[in-house]
């Protein structure tokens, strides 16, 4: 995990080395199609959420200036239904490792 750390991902079971190293596959998913998109992986990301319903808004959190224009950059990013389709289709054979949040957070939420 991120040994020392304040940042929440050190007590989370999606970021552990384990669950990183098999959730890379998603990062490299978004590398290639950022690429073609001449983007960066996060803007992809947050066009695809912003793609799939009117009704979602992403919430990345920052404390940099630079990722923040990084972030709203996705605002221009289009993906085209094709571009969807295959980020879709990819994403669903790649099995995510670790839960999304600690377990003490779940008991909390709706899961």
């Amino acid at each position: 995990m991120l040994a020392g750390s304040k940042d929440f991902r050190a007590n989370s079971p999606r970021f552990t080395p384990e669950a990183r190293a098999a959730n890379f596959a998603l990062v490299d998913l978004l590398k290639q199609v950022a690429e073609r998109k001449h983007a960066t992986p996060s803007q992809v990301a947050l066009a695809w959420l912003l793609a799939r319903k009117p009704w979602i808004v992403p919430i990345p959190g920052t404390t940099k200036r630079e990722r923040l224009a990084e972030n709203l950059g996705a605002v221009d990013l289009e993906l085209t239904p094709d571009d969807l389709r295959e980020i879709d289709a990819a994403a669903s054979k790649i099995e995510v490792k670790g839960a999304r949040l600690p377990e003490a957070v779940l008991q909390y939420s709706n899961r």
